[in-house]
């Protein structure tokens, strides 16, 4: 019997057993949330009035903000944002009695007609439930697997809800980073997400997220009885891969990675205004614009394309015989949406925005181009964009490839790594990291206070040479010491720049005369890194700790630093 309570203890096996529960929970979770926010409320929506329907997403943002407010206990609009700071937290938090605050108020933004996404609130519940799990068998666990839980419930959220099992591992793999993956968690992700998508797709049915990517006669804006041209031909319109395509798919990329570069700084722009403006007139300013945007929309374009995550605006676009200009309007009218609903304080995601505004782009290129073959141009479009916004190109392409079973796979992949090559850096999520930090690395991200010394001795300027070295070199082995008068830190005084005196000297010349005030001064701002930069660049292996008004607070020696590597690794610290 012991062997196996061994055998169920180590390993993986209880992280595995666990993803597939998470996977389960995260299905019946998203489930009911897409219910209430689609069927219930958005779909009801859509039937009324158009006064009605554009004064809809302000009285939205409204509820969600009292929501999460009030029986939210002030928590934030924040959802896939918290998934990826939790992931980057070393005790990550995400407390269960938060969840039912959070997908009450993306449910009411979203069915209300704001313009963001489900897959918000649905990544916010997988990395929820995997902390959840963690925390209620954390006796089966090691400390690593917390974030390996976390990542299986951000990709349960988000193959729930797209109903793509490899996008939401992929997803929740690419996410906290802008150019890496986090590879440890790939086997619990692929159990959470398939376990997810199987429960999920018997809940609410298999209907395709993205219809005019599964449903060409709709795409062209024909009945499937007036078509005119055959199955053979259609396929042709999928499968084949000409030279053209490539190029198009390489102008695409660049188009697609200034407009994800660009929605990037907007959305942070969003963000910074909405934290510096009051409850009151962010509500009512948001509710207005929404408004006027709503009832813009629907005298343009024939229907108020702004409102809802955005799968109208998709079909619309896609249709014949749509003038550029209405299509690069429907490009602005979209972001703006976007931008104002997240702005004002609305609860959702970015992935389907920004997957709405790479077709839009898309359409508007193969336009441009004259291409002849439908649906190419805004699949590209798609991948594109998305990979750029979010930095999550994979999971872009695995997207197109999952909801149009296949199809212009080749020049999605090209579109997408060039919208990252001029993307650069940037993306809609604020907290990424560049890459994944290495043992050290990570020790290097620690402050300084982490390996200070505070109490140690100092030697006053007008103490002699010879007493610096009796009492601090011969007594206590200390080769380097701070020089402090009255608190204030003047520099440092070393054997170094004594045993360039005459012996004679030493009885006579105070420290002052000799100590060095070239060397830095550390801040306990700092990290680790800083001061393992300074010291190589000064050459020396002490360093003194000072404030910003340099008054002396304490050393930090590389032996220190050293150590606490080892005192770290040895407590799990």
């Amino acid at each position: 019997m012991s062997r196996l309570g061994n055998l169920a203890t180590r390993g993986n096996t209880p992280v595995l057993a666990l993803s597939v529960a998470t996977g389960v929970v995260v299905a019946a979770l998203i489930a009911g949330f897409e219910y209430v926010a689609a069927e219930v409320l958005l779909h009801r929506l859509q039937q009324l009035p158009l006064w009605q329907m554009a004064a809809a997403p302000g009285i939205g943002i409204l509820l969600a903000s009292l929501i999460l407010r009030y029986p939210g206990r002030g928590g934030t609009s924040a959802t896939s944002d918290e998934f990826i700071r939790a992931f980057h937290d070393g005790s990550p938090k995400l407390p269960l009695r938060d969840l039912p605050a959070k997908l009450l108020a993306g449910a009411v933004t979203i069915g209300m007609g704001g313009a963001l996404g489900l897959e918000g609130p649905s990544i916010y519940t997988g990395a929820t439930v995997g902390l959840t799990m963690r925390d209620r068998f954390g006796r089966w666990l090691s400390r690593d697997d917390v974030k390996v839980l976390l990542t299986a419930g951000a990709a349960a959220g988000v193959a729930a809800v797209f109903k793509a099992p490899a996008t939401g591992v992929l997803f929740a793999l690419e996410a906290p980073y802008r150019d890496d993956v986090n590879r440890r968690a790939l086997l619990p992700s692929l159990l959470a997400a398939a376990s997810s998508y199987v429960v999920y797709i018997n809940l609410v049915g298999s209907r395709a997220v993205v219809p005019f990517l599964n449903n060409p006669a709709n795409r062209l804006g024909f009945d499937q009885d007036q078509l005119w041209f055959t199955a053979d031909d259609l396929a042709g319109f999928f499968t084949g891969v000409e030279t053209a395509d490539v190029f198009g798919a390489i102008l695409l990329g660049v188009l697609a990675g200034l407009g994800g570069r660009s929605m990037a700084w907007l959305v942070r722009w969003s963000k910074a205004r909405s934290r510096q403006t009051a409850f009151v007139p962010r509500v009512v300013a948001g509710g207005a614009i929404l408004a006027a945007l709503a009832l813009l929309a629907d005298a343009l374009f024939g229907a108020p394309l702004t409102i809802g995550p955005g799968f109208e605006a998709m079909d619309w676009v896609v249709g014949p015989d749509h003038g550029l200009g209405l299509i690069a309007l429907l490009f602005g009218f979209r972001m703006a949406a976007t931008l104002v609903t997240l702005g004002s304080g609305g609860v959702g995601g970015l992935f389907i925005p920004l997957a709405v505004q790479g077709v839009v782009l898309g359409q508007l290129t193969g336009q441009i181009l004259g291409s002849d073959r439908p649906g190419l141009y805004p699949t590209l479009g798609l991948a594109a964009f998305l990979g750029a916004g979010y930095r999550a190109p994979i999971a872009a392409v695995m997207f197109v490839a999952e909801v149009s079973g296949g199809s212009f796979v080749v020049p999605a992949l090209v579109a997408a790594a060039v919208s990252q090559v001029v993307a650069g850096p940037s993306s809609v999520a604020e907290h990424q990291q560049s890459v994944r930090l290495g043992h050290l690395e990570r020790r290097f991200t620690l402050p300084v206070t982490s390996a200070l010394t505070t109490e140690v001795l100092t030697v006053p300027p007008d103490a002699t040479a010879a007493e610096f070295v009796y009492l601090h070199v011969l007594a206590r082995r200390e080769r380097v010491v701070a020089v402090v008068d009255g608190g204030s830190y003047l520099g440092m005084v070393s054997l170094s720049e004594v045993s360039d005196l005459d012996r004679a000297d030493w009885d006579t010349t105070p420290v002052s005369e000799v100590l060095r005030t070239d060397l830095p001064a550390v801040l306990p701002s700092w990290t680790l890194r800083d001061a393992i930069m300074a010291m190589e660049k000064a050459a020396v292996d002490v360093l003194a700790v000072t404030d910003a008004e340099q008054r002396f607070i304490g050393v930090l020696r590389e032996e220190d630093i050293l150590k606490l590597d080892e005192i770290l690794e040895e407590t799990g610290g």
